[in-house]
């Protein structure tokens, strides 16, 4: 993996962590590809610094391990006490909200909008 440049298996994680789909194979040009904030990330993707990339693949690491977090969380679901430990009821969301900051994060440190998939409550249109 070169120091200067992200490997494409991290262009995807961070298309992915930004809410961004996939691009599919670059040799098909698909329409998405034509809105800017699309082209923003694009370009952004293969322009970073070698500082950048540095704090990028820091970022990268800790979603990794935070994104396993809430499956991790369903070894105790079954369990509200057991002696003197207490289960925290609200594991779940605090992993998954702390996931979610975490990937914000990331988002304003690249310097583009978040991607379509982070609001799911969205109306579209055909034309």
């Amino acid at each position: 993996m070169s120091e200067d440049a992200l490997s494409e298996i991290e262009k995807v994680n961070i298309r992915r962590y930004c809410w961004y789909p996939t691009r599919g194979n670059s040799h098909i040009s698909g329409s998405w590809l034509y809105f800017s904030h699309y082209g923003i990330l694009e370009y952004r993707l293969s322009n970073f610094s070698h500082e950048e990339i540095q704090v990028i693949r820091s970022m990268l690491s800790t979603l990794s391990l935070l994104e396993q977090g809430p499956a991790s969380s369903a070894d105790n679901l079954d369990t509200d006490k057991a002696a003197i430990w207490t289960h925290n009821k609200n594991e779940f969301s605090d992993r998954v909200n702390l996931f979610k900051q975490q990937r914000l994060e990331l988002v304003k440190f690249i310097g583009v909008d978040v991607g379509p998939g982070f609001n799911s409550l969205s109306v579209k249109f055909s034309v």
